[in-house]
């Protein structure tokens, strides 16, 4: 096996716990659209997350029974979410031990949340220094699990499939590593743990600070 020189995370659920920001923008959005509607209880919301806001804003809707345009209420969503984006989202336990110890590897962010917030959070919480890339779908030209974002990445970077790694919390996030041909690692603590089941990824971790070891 090569050496792992290039470590590529997801955002929401691997390196941050951003469920109840989510859930706030979801919940005021659906105020401003369908004030009759009641609030989305937080498990609900944090089950709907993964694959981009477009898709949060169709399953949002259809669990509401709204029959409105995702690409209508989006917009909504998106800036009631600027407002809330650091209220309470907060970097996981052990993030921080993990990115300071791999420091040696060039490290990047890729995700299904628009570029913009994801720049912004991370700017916010005082990581993005980490990170040679933070990329949503948007800056990638692909949603996961589409694997020509990851592809793309890893090339502009410099570096082959078989030096990268994808650390993430979900199905997506496997499946996106192994169509890009890449070592596929996750974690179990974040929103979407029980899609790994049948993804079998090539490492399982239960706490990032073990991240370094297992590279």
């Amino acid at each position: 096996m090569s050496p792992t020189r290039l470590v590529v995370f997801d955002l929401d659920g691997t390196l941050v716990d951003s469920a109840r920001d989510l859930a706030t923008a979801v919940n005021q959005a659906l105020a401003k659209v369908a004030p009759e509607r009641p609030p989305l209880p937080l498990e609900v919301v944090k089950a709907f997350v993964g694959e981009g806001a477009g898709v949060l804003m169709s399953r949002v809707l259809r669990e509401s029974r709204l029959d409105l345009p995702p690409e209508a209420v989006l917009p909504v969503f998106l800036e009631c979410y600027e407002g809330c984006l650091l209220d309470t989202t907060r970097l996981y336990p052990g993030a921080t031990f993990a990115l300071d110890a791999l420091r040696d590897r060039t490290l990047a962010v890729l995700t299904n949340k628009p570029g913009k917030p994801s720049r912004a959070i991370l700017e916010g919480l005082g990581v993005s220094r980490y990170f040679a890339r933070i990329w949503g779908p948007d800056d990638a030209g692909a949603r996961k699990p589409d694997p020509a974002g990851l592809r793309r990445l890893v090339a502009e970077l410099g570096f082959a499939a078989a030096e990268t790694a994808l650390v993430g919390d979900s199905g997506v996030d496997v499946a996106t590593g192994r169509a890009a041909g890449v070592r596929t690692i996750a974690v179990t603590y974040g929103l979407n743990p029980a899609t790994l089941r049948d993804q079998a990824p090539d490492v399982i971790l239960d706490d990032l600070r073990r991240l370094p070891a297992v590279l």
